[in-house]
Formats: structure tokens, C-alpha cells, sequence
């Protein structure tokens, strides 16, 4: 069953204009009654990708790897993890990762799975399908040389899975959901020109529909100061649970952040769900700045990965630490809580948020 989505910014896809939009007939998850489940819900595995890019890791691409194994044996107590790998480097891999994890060979050019892997979405029923949306490195490709714009195919066929291919460009780090049809993301990288220009919001709540089940888009700002990214919102604010964001907290106004987080929390303050609700803000307070090859790394506690069970959450040698895991053993009672540290990760621009993907559990909808 296809699905007429109305784009009111110019886009390459979209057929001519009729009444000052565009419409682009697709078949959606939405026309086959799927939409996309709270990352705290059941997984089935997760998927992550072996680092092998040094110049997205600067220098630090040994300690990358070992943070890399050290998060998907973490995750693999919890739960299954694939790790797609270079087929020269499954050796490399499989010393570091030992027998836990399970190895797929794929062409890989660089180790953001939450970006690049897909997004799979799910029906009442319990079946599962993923979502291939449009990769071109945050914006960058082809100005920074091949990406893995594949992956998401080469997961989906690894599964027998079926595959919605998305006429737009998003990283799944740009948004979080709160399974209930709300879902929070950023100004700065969604309306960014170098990913769809000409989108307005109106655009992208009518594709969050039609794609995620979404009924209601969180609209912040700004993301955090040094983020490669342009404005993720997974460094920023996350979903808890229905109604309840976690918010990176910065208490110095002379810090770039300050205005930033005090914009977020001045907006999510007003705001309600898709159920009506008022939503609910607890602040983490972000560690202290650090700096990698000049620059400033986007350390955050926000950044974390929700296993069955648990949380994996990042620690930077930083005072902040401990308090960042208390808070988040209070937020998450029934969670184990595992911190890694992480600065590997930040200095090669993610987290551990960014470099896991989960696939919800249920049973694979056979391809089209």
C-alpha cells in the first residue's frame, strides 16, 4: 500500500507541485501499520561496527577499538550484538571482542551503527521491518570520501528483513522516541541545508509520521558545543520513559553550552507529549570540558546505550562521574548500571549511544 507525502520544500524525489507541495508516493511503515519502539523496550540484538577509519579517530584508533570491544562485550551480557567488520580486520576483531559477539563481514568505512545501521520499527503484532534512510556522512559526502550509506541493506538482507527506503537524509543519533508517538530532536541538524534543503518542520513531522508513527516532534534548538554532527540531539536530551527527558545540564553561563541546555529546558518546560502530558525534565550534569587535537570533545552522560537490563553508560576521569551513575541508578532502579570510559569515542566525535543500534524484538517481516 503506498502512501502520497506532501514535502512543501523542493526535493529531487517529489513530483510537480500541486497546491504548493510536492508529493513523493512511497509505501511507508505507517501504510503497513509499523512504527518505531522506545529504545527501553525488548531488543533482540544489537548491532555495532568494528572502527577502522584513523582519521575519524585522530590518533586514537587503537584505544577506539579497545573502548569498542570493551561496550559490545558490556552490551553481549545483556543481550546479542553483531559486529559488522571489514573482512581484513575479523582477526583484529575477534582477539579483542572474544567469543561474545558475533562477527558479519560487510564493507565498512567508518563505525557509527546508530547513524548508518537502520531503524527498525515494529507492529502490534510483533513484527519487525527497518528503515534505510538517506546516509551522506552527516551532510559531508562526498566532500570526506566514501560513507556507509550500504549498511542499512547490507543489515537487512544479513536478517531476510523487509526494507522501507526513506526519500530524505537522517542519522538515528538526530532523534529519540518516546514509543508512545513523541519523538525530540534538534533545529540545528534537521532544517541543516546540507542534508535537505529547503525542509521545513512541517515537512519533517509529516515524514516522522508516515516513517516513525510519530504524532508529536519536540522541537529543541542547538546542539552541544563541538559536536561533529551539527546538533544530535542524543548528547543533548533522551527519553526515560513516556513523558520524562534527561537533559546534559551546564551550570557556567560563561560555558557555550550554558545557553544552549537553558534553550532546550526553557522549551521542554512548556511542552507535552503526544498524550497530552506535561513532560517531565531531569538534569545531568555534564562533565568538565575536555579538549582532543585542539578542539573541544562533546562529552556528555546523555549518550548512553539500554540493553535488556541495564544501562552502558560512558565515564570521562571526571569528577562528575560518580554523581552522573547515582542519578542514573535512581532514574533506572531496575537497570543495571555500567560505565566504560569513554574519551576514545568523544575524541572520534560520538558516544556510546552513537555507535550502538538496537533491533526491538519480534519477528523479521520477509522483504518485499
Amino acid at each position: 500500500m503506498t502512501q502520497l507525502i506532501q514535502i512543501q520544500g523542493a526535493h529531487p524525489l517529489a513530483g510537480p507541485p500541486a497546491n504548493g507541495f510536492f508529493s513523493i508516493p512511497v509505501r511507508t511503515p505507517q501504510s503497513d501499520g509499523l512504527t518505531m519502539p522506545a529504545e527501553w523496550e525488548d531488543h533482540d540484538a544489537c548491532w555495532m561496527v568494528w572502527p577502522c577509519s584513523r582519521e575519524c579517530f585522530k590518533g586514537v584508533l587503537t584505544e577506539a577499538k579497545q573502548t569498542y570491544a570493551k561496550v559490545a562485550r558490556a552490551i553481549a551480557g545483556f543481550e546479542p550484538v553483531y559486529m559488522l567488520v571489514n573482512p581484513e580486520q575479523r582477526t583484529e576483531a575477534r582477539n579483542l571482542l572474544g567469543s561474545a559477539v558475533t562477527l558479519v563481514n560487510a564493507t565498512c568505512f567508518d563505525s557509527w551503527a546508530r547513524d548508518s545501521a537502520p531503524t527498525f520499527v515494529r507492529d502490534e503484532k510483533g513484527n519487525v521491518a527497518g528503515i534505510d534512510w538517506v546516509f551522506t556522512g552527516w551532510g559531508h559526502y562526498p566532500i570526506t570520501g566514501p560513507c556507509d550509506e550500504a549498511m542499512a541493506i547490507d543489515i537487512l538482507r544479513h536478517l531476510s528483513m523487509r526494507r522501507y527506503t526513506a526519500p530524505f537524509i537522517l542519522e538515528g543519533g538526530s532523534i529519540h522516541v518516546d514509543g508512545k508517538g513523541t519523538l525530540v530532536t534538534t533545529e540545528q541538524c534537521l532544517l541543516d541545508p546540507k542534508r535537505n534543503a529547503g525542509f521545513t518542520k512541517a515537512d519533517f513531522e509529516n515524514l516522522f509520521r508516515a516513517y516513525l508513527g510519530i504524532k508529536k516532534v519536540l522541537w529543541l534548538g542547538n546542539g552541544l558545543e563541538g559536536d561533529e554532527t551539527t546538533g544530535h540531539v542524543d548528547i543533548l536530551a533522551t527519553f526515560a520513559r513516556p513523558g520524562l527527558i534527561l537533559l546534559n545540564s551546564c551550570p557556567d553561563p560563561g560555558d557555550a553550552n550554558f545557553a544552549v541546555t537553558q534553550d532546550a529546558k526553557k522549551r521542554l518546560a512548556g511542552a507535552v507529549d503526544a498524550a497530552g502530558n506535561a513532560i517531565e525534565i531531569v538534569e545531568i550534569p555534564q562533565p568538565g570540558r575536555q579538549d582532543w587535537g585542539g578542539e573541544r570533545m562533546d562529552l556528555s552522560y546523555i549518550n548512553f546505550y539500554m540493553p535488556n537490563g541495564a544501562i552502558i553508560m560512558s565515564a570521562f576521569d571526571d569528577p562528575a562521574d560518580d554523581q552522573a551513575e547515582e542519578m542514573m541508578q535512581q532514574i533506572f532502579p531496575d537497570r543495571t548500571i555500567i560505565r566504560i570510559p569513554s574519551l576514545p569515542l568523544f575524541a572520534g566525535g560520538g558516544g556510546i549511544h552513537c555507535i550502538a543500534q538496537q533491533q526491538p524484538a519480534g519477528t523479521a517481516l520477509p522483504p518485499f
